[in-house]
């Protein structure tokens, strides 16, 4: 009999994300055990935040994969639909309402991952497992070794751990690429009280104001608050120039060299920045090259992010994880005793997904950030109705 000097568990899923919880939900309906191995150090730690559309064929497949779609009926965020394309003087260029009749209802990111972390056992998720290592062993098994000085080893290993994945180069040398936009998050708290103005500027939906290579997108939570992206096309190095560090959390100067920036623009716009409650954080956007793709390597595949970075201007990215994690488990229980097969079915759909997707988010942030923006975001989102 084989023996194994570390805990062995036959599917090892790195990254407790909505495409990992997607994959061992739909093996667990389907009676196969998975362990999933996230480096946070409970459910709670971090906010997960943001508002996701949910596209009818995608993450709404991936959710009756699970079969979770009613309660996931119940998380929607009644108007969360509605859409506003606005200029840089805040007149109105384009505006969609919500009937409750769309494709893409919105639902908040936190309570989706809490809707199918508690469709799983108690345990399936280990907490607060850091991968340091992953390295292949024989008959296609794998070692991954963390950082508090553990490790498992596994039959089938599946990178379900972002942008920056430990497992990727296991399979593929290939790592994001800065896309030449970077980010500011920010939040207006208890909108409608605090801020009126804010709150009547965006609505109760997604807006986006885009001109000169910059703008703002921006959507109402069901907590009642803003999230707004402050966006910018810049050098890679653009964002060290900025302080985000200040003492007591305050960010005065940041705030400072954001507003600068939009000289010019409608005050409404500007006020985004100035009223913020809390941290400012930056972030670049990165992905992986269109197309990424890697030969069959036994015992090992990856999904979501880990698989195709990219940018989150059309919307896919969440989306896509569930649909991978979905597929991924629905071959494997299709081919229980051939896990090899499995995969190769599940990569064979998985690369030409993955590519037509980032061609499409590469094409929308061109749009976004290139000349006259919202001329083509109007032609975009008109098109789309009459499809």
């Amino acid at each position: 009999m084989t023996t194994h000097p570390h805990p062995h568990h036959p599917i090892a899923i790195i990254g407790a994300g909505l495409g990992g919880l997607t994959l061992a939900r739909v093996l667990h309906t389907r009676g196969i055990e998975a362990a999933v191995f996230d480096l946070e150090a409970g459910r709670h730690v971090r906010t997960q935040g943001g508002m996701l559309d949910i596209h009818e064929d995608s993450g709404q497949t991936a959710i009756r994969a699970a079969g979770l779609y009613e309660p996931f009926r119940a998380l929607v965020h009644p108007g969360g639909e509605a859409m506003r394309l606005l200029d840089r003087d805040a007149a109105v260029v384009l505006e969609r309402g919500d009937d409750g009749d769309g494709g893409r209802p919105e639902v908040d990111r936190g309570h989706l991952r809490d809707l199918l972390l508690d469709s799983l056992p108690d345990g399936t998720v280990r907490w607060s497992r850091k991968v340091t290592g992953a390295r292949a062993l024989d008959d296609g098994r794998h070692e991954v070794t963390f950082d508090d000085g553990t490790a498992v080893t596994t039959d089938l290993l599946v990178g379900a751990d972002g942008a920056w994945s430990r497992i990727r180069p296991l399979v593929s040398s290939a790592g994001p690429a800065y896309t030449g936009i970077s980010l500011v998050e920010l939040d207006l708290l208890d909108a409608d009280t605090r801020h009126p103005d804010s709150a009547d500027l965006i609505g109760g939906g997604f807006f986006i104001a885009l001109d000169d290579h910059k703008g703002f997108l921006a959507h109402r939570e069901t907590d009642g608050s803003l999230h707004v992206y402050v966006a910018h096309r810049a050098d890679e190095d653009w964002l060290d120039g900025i302080d985000f560090t200040e003492a007591g959390g305050e960010t005065p100067l940041a705030k400072k060299a954001l507003l600068d920036s939009f000289a010019g623009w409608s005050p409404r716009f500007r006020a985004l920045i100035a009223d913020a409650d809390g941290p400012l954080v930056p972030r670049r956007i990165h992905a992986l090259p269109v197309g990424h793709r890697w030969d069959r390597v036994p015992g090992v595949t990856l999904l979501g992010d880990a698989a195709h970075l990219m940018s989150p201007f059309a919307g896919e990215g969440a989306n896509l994880a569930m649909l991978d994690g979905a597929l991924l488990g629905l071959a494997l229980a299709d081919h229980p005793d051939d896990t090899e097969a499995a995969l190769t079915v599940y990569e064979k759909e998985l690369f030409p997904r993955g590519e037509a997707s980032a061609a499409e988010s590469a094409t929308w942030l061109t749009q976004m950030f290139g000349p006259d923006p919202m001329t083509g975001l109007v032609e975009q989102f008109t098109a789309h109705e009459r499809s």
